[in-house]
């Protein structure tokens, strides 16, 4: 039996995951909660198979919805590479601007920039993708990008850059994992000796977490599943499943609503830069604008 699934439905579902809600997903794009539900439904009943949770304190994903979000990330991101590209072509060099950006950042800070870039000039095409930090300086080394932004503390020696925030990873559990209410906290032995929900290696997430333990004395052990989007992570967490560590820029929502808890981490603070790189060699009026905005011009 074939299954038409179209992009659009799998992106509202991997949007439910991030959010942690239906009603964050129809905000995203601009739709109703009833439409969402409605789109829910019918992929639902496509695959045959319940996808999410649905309590009156809100909605889910079940695991099988966790795994559907996994195995719908490459087809988006191959969705989005292909919008990209067909842009690019009818884009020109003096209009266009090519940013590869970690996902965290992506996410949650490249928004509000864009939105300053377009208003300051409204004829410049921005063109944004999302890959892991170490992708994202590939891209820019190969030309394939103007600018990259990056979450890991280990910052590429052959490329001009710039840190211009800083960002703190946290450790959430659900509301029924034995850690969520513990006032004490966990030490880092402790969350060193727990396997956590983990992106894949190549993650600055991933990196500055690892890192930060190993230079405390306590190397991590293996994760308890890689996992290559922050919302199927949250959407783990939140089932109870494993800790997870995770930017608070990706959690605020969840952390408001209840879905995770903020477990204290005893003894260690993970606090990571936030950095722009691009060639220096390519230093286009449009990469000029973008650090502007940075610095606040």
């Amino acid at each position: 039996m074939s299954i038409r699934v179209d992009i659009d439905t799998l992106r509202l579902l991997t949007e439910i995951g991030r959010f942690g809600s239906l009603s964050g997903a129809a905000r995203e794009n601009g739709v109703s909660q009833q439409a969402v539900s409605a789109r829910m439904a019918s992929l639902e009943r496509e695959i045959g198979i319940t996808l999410l949770h649905r309590t009156p304190q809100g909605t889910s994903l079940t695991e099988a919805g966790v795994l559907v979000t996994e195995w719908a990330l490459p087809l988006l991101e191959a969705a989005d590479r292909f919008t990209w590209a067909a842009t690019t072509l009818r884009s020109t060099s003096s209009t266009s601007l090519r940013i590869a950006s970690s996902l965290t950042i992506a996410e949650h800070l490249a928004p509000d920039w864009i939105v300053a870039l377009r208003t300051a000039d409204t004829a410049l095409r921005i063109e944004l993708i999302a890959l892991n930090s170490a992708t994202v300086a590939e891209s820019v080394r190969a030309g394939k990008v103007d600018i990259g932004f990056i979450e890991t503390p280990d910052i590429p020696d052959d490329l001009a850059f710039k840190n211009f925030a800083t960002d703190e990873l946290i450790v959430v559990v659900g509301a029924t994992h034995p850690w969520a209410n513990r006032r004490s906290g966990v030490t880092v032995a402790e969350l060193a000796s727990t396997p956590v929900l983990s992106r894949e290696r190549g993650s600055g997430t991933r990196l500055a977490f690892e890192r930060a333990l190993t230079e405390a004395g306590h190397p991590p052990v293996d994760p308890a599943a890689e996992l290559s989007t922050a919302g199927a992570i949250r959407s783990t967490a939140a089932a109870g499943q494993a800790p997870a560590v995770l930017s608070i820029l990706a959690v605020r929502e969840q952390l408001a609503t209840g879905v995770l808890r903020r477990v204290s981490l005893r003894g260690l603070r993970i606090v990571r830069p936030l950095t722009a790189i691009w060639r220096g060699d390519r230093v286009t009026s449009a990469v000029q604008r973008v650090l502007d905005v940075l610095a606040g011009r």
